[in-house]
């Protein structure tokens, strides 16, 4: 059977260009390939995929309307062209309102307010605030809203599409970074109470919570460490004002500690209850492991609710997190409250959560992460004029494979004017590349939002999401609808409302009963390395004196080259071969000069032209045939490898194995060990293969030219002398 190259690939979906992605690559190698196989006389095809399995027919409308080619759109190669596979399922894509830019200092905050806390009048916050509240609404029974989902009867085989409530885990919501958009979203559905399953990833160290714990867990470890002592006192695990903690803290003789010990006689009750706190941790710091301890900070003595109570619900993730990391800590180290510590200071841990196998939950991701998942329900709510990650690059390809640093804008010359162009445009076609992704995740209902500064109309907002977005409705023919939060601009399928729809009876196959040998059980696999290589079973497999016994990397490479050219030349009449040897040694790491690529053409074109070996290069023979097989003769150890030449008739196979060696046995019984295990090998292999035929083996001395059969005796006496460690 002749060998075959499948390659299955989309450019359109290259997002991944910081990881070193380059949808360029995907044609380069498709004409590399092709190349290769045009030179013995084989062509490569490329056939499209335009069937959608995933998304309803008005996503995919939308989608083919929005990346309409033009210079605006040039990230996707063309226009995309889908074709849905389930072309009866309803759709829906929705556009909402824009959410206007907040007014920059409309109110000024409070002095102590933190610097880093977002208005609630903020666009982000507003824009968040809907999408928890749209999706609280829509999984409310009372909404009325149902989700069409195509469904299997399991016992008639019949697919039809039914209608079922929404649920939290039909939502996907795609950002493009873990923004303040991304985090707002996490706090408004968690203040709904809407269950969700939180960032998929987490920078424990940003984690406030985090923080709070850790700064308690090192003045435990170190009690004279007064910041942290104060850091905890002013946690929401003890809650201290600014006030009691400066009266504390000012003119102490000591440590904080001794300060805040020292008042255990005359102390109030917060200060008794806060001392109390801390002498059972304390008491128990050497004794437990740094999970345990934490647990007990967190349950015995109310620590998580207090953090929850100050922090909000969304800080219930970095809390449960951190207790993960310590049972991760103990499963590999000595469990320690300073090795603890230690490791999370050095380590910069970044948790990095599956979120592919939540159920029954909101999800929040950013794009690059949802690649490969898919919802019913899609919101993109982060649609922005996209800032290009290229920006911060240090160094930018230059002409010819050269690089240049980066300048400034003002300082580049021509040259770097024109790289720094390049690099922005690649930037700009993967931001299409990302929305194409983020669109193509919904099944049935693509949501798309927006808020901000959607950049001017013309110039840098041509590239905003949200307006391409709505050049593809408009074209769509989206219409502008009433709903409960105000208009929008839809596009649904006439049968979103319609009663349910029986599909045609899926066709299924009769049932066939195993063969005994399916129903029997697989024998154990052996507890070894791999299989074993035929021409490699020990001992040489050269006789004294040969020549390429000295240089044998050389004669490797010869009998490499030889063995190309006897696998492909057969197949093309002698008037082709030489050029076609030319086009396959003058590539790759066997790559001949001119003199030695005419030198091997002309011992194959001796070869094959000889009378004698007409049978072995016979028409409907393989070249290069794979067999593995375990066996017995070998202790039951798999054995795999490839057969240079394999003649199949109805009652036996024929196997012939070329041989470059420049000395030539007279006769089969003078043939090097090795060899003789090497064929013992594949001949007991294609027993196993072809029951019932007989095996016969030769050998090709391409020095010669001269066929040498050998005697079954030999070769199966050759392999039974095998000793394997």
């Amino acid at each position: 059977m002749p060998r075959s190259l499948f390659v299955v690939g989309d450019p359109k979906q290259s997002i991944y260009s910081f990881q070193g992605a380059d949808p360029s690559g995907f044609t380069r190698m498709q004409d590399h390939f092709g190349g290769r196989l045009s030179a013995v006389g084989h062509r490569l095809d490329h056939i499209d995929l335009p069937v959608s399995f995933r998304s309803a027919p008005e996503v995919l409308r939308v989608v083919d309307a929005t990346f309409v080619p033009d210079d605006r759109n040039r990230g996707l190669g063309g226009a995309p062209e889908h074709v849905a596979a389930h072309g009866d399922l309803p759709g829906r894509v929705d556009l909402w309102p824009l959410v206007p830019k907040a007014e920059d200092g409309a109110e000024d905050p409070d002095w102590h307010d933190p610097v880093d806390r977002v208005d609630a009048a903020h666009h982000d916050v507003v824009l968040a605030r809907r999408i928890a509240g749209e999706i609280a609404r829509l999984c409310d029974p009372a909404c009325g809203e149902t989700l069409p989902v195509r469904q299997r009867d399991a016992d008639t085989g019949t697919e039809r599409i039914v209608r079922r409530p929404l649920q939290p885990g039909d939502f996907l919501v795609l950002v493009r970074r873990r923004s303040t958009l991304f985090a707002e979203v996490i706090r408004a559905c968690k203040a709904l109470g809407l269950p969700i399953a939180g960032a998929d990833r987490l920078r424990l160290g940003g984690e406030l919570a985090v923080r709070d714990l850790a700064a308690l867990l090192s003045f435990l470890a170190t009690p004279e460490d007064d910041l942290s002592l104060a850091a905890v006192l002013k946690s929401p695990l003890f809650g201290w004002s600014e006030d009691r903690l400066f009266r504390l803290a000012h003119g102490r003789p000591g440590y904080l500690w001794e300060a805040l010990r020292s008042r255990r006689a005359g102390g109030g009750e917060d200060d008794l209850a806060t001392l109390a706190v801390l002498d059972d941790l304390r008491g128990q710091a050497d004794f437990l492991r740094p999970f345990e301890l934490l647990e007990r900070v967190l349950t015995r003595h109310d620590g998580r609710r207090r953090l929850l109570a100050r922090l909000g619900p969304e800080a219930e993730d970095g809390i449960d997190a951190l207790l993960a990391q310590a049972l991760a800590y103990e499963a590999n180290e000595t469990p320690s409250l300073t090795g603890f510590l230690g490791w999370m200071e050095t380590e910069d841990v970044e948790v990095k959560r599956q979120l592919s196998t939540a159920t029954g939950v909101v999800r929040v991701m950013t794009i690059h992460g949802a690649k490969g998942l898919e919802a019913p329900v899609v919101i993109l709510p982060d649609t922005r004029p996209p800032r290009g990650r290229g920006k911060g690059a240090c160094v930018l390809p230059g002409p010819g494979g050269t690089a240049m640093w980066r300048p400034r804008a003002e300082d580049a010359d021509p040259l770097a004017r024109a790289a720094l162009d390049a690099a922005a445009a690649r930037d700009a076609e993967e931001q299409e590349r990302l929305l194409y992704v983020a669109m193509t995740r919904a099944e049935t209902w693509l949501i798309v939002a927006g808020s901000g500064d959607m950049g001017v109309d013309g110039g840098s907002g041509e590239r905003a999401w949200y307006r391409m977005v709505a050049r593809g409705m408009e074209a769509s023919g989206a219409v502008p609808v009433d709903t409960p939060d105000g208009p929008v601009q839809r596009l649904t399928s006439p049968l979103w409302d319609a009663p349910p729809l029986i599909a045609a009876p899926a066709t299924t196959s009769p049932a066939i009963a195993l063969p005994a040998w399916a129903r029997r059980p697989a024998p154990p696999p052996p507890l070894d390395e791999g299989p074993l290589s035929p021409s490699d079973l020990g001992v040489a497999k050269a006789l004294p004196g040969d020549p390429g016994t000295g240089d044998e990397a050389a004669a490797k490479r010869r009998g490499r080259q030889l063995h190309l050219l006897l696998e492909h030349l057969p197949d093309h009449p002698p008037a082709a071969r030489a050029a076609i040897a030319a086009r396959l040694l003058a590539a790759g790491e066997d790559a001949a000069t001119a003199t030695e690529a005419a030198a091997l053409a002309a011992e194959a074109a001796r070869i094959l032209d000889d009378p004698a070996l007409a049978a072995v290069f016979a028409p409907g023979t393989l070249a290069e045939a794979e067999i593995a097989a375990v066996l017995p003769e070998l202790g039951g150890r798999p054995v795999a490898g490839a057969i240079d030449r394999l003649a199949i008739h109805p009652d036996r196979v024929v196997l012939t194995d070329f041989k470059t060696n420049a000395l030539v046995p007279a006769r089969p019984e003078d043939v090097p060990e090795g060899i003789l295990r090497q064929m013992g090998a594949y001949a007991a292999c294609l027993a196993l293969v072809y029951p019932g035929r007989a095996v016969e083996t030769a050998i090709l001395w391409t020095a010669a030219p001269r066929l040498m059969p050998l005697p079954p005796a030999l070769i199966a006496a050759a392999l039974a002398r095998v000793r394997l460690p």
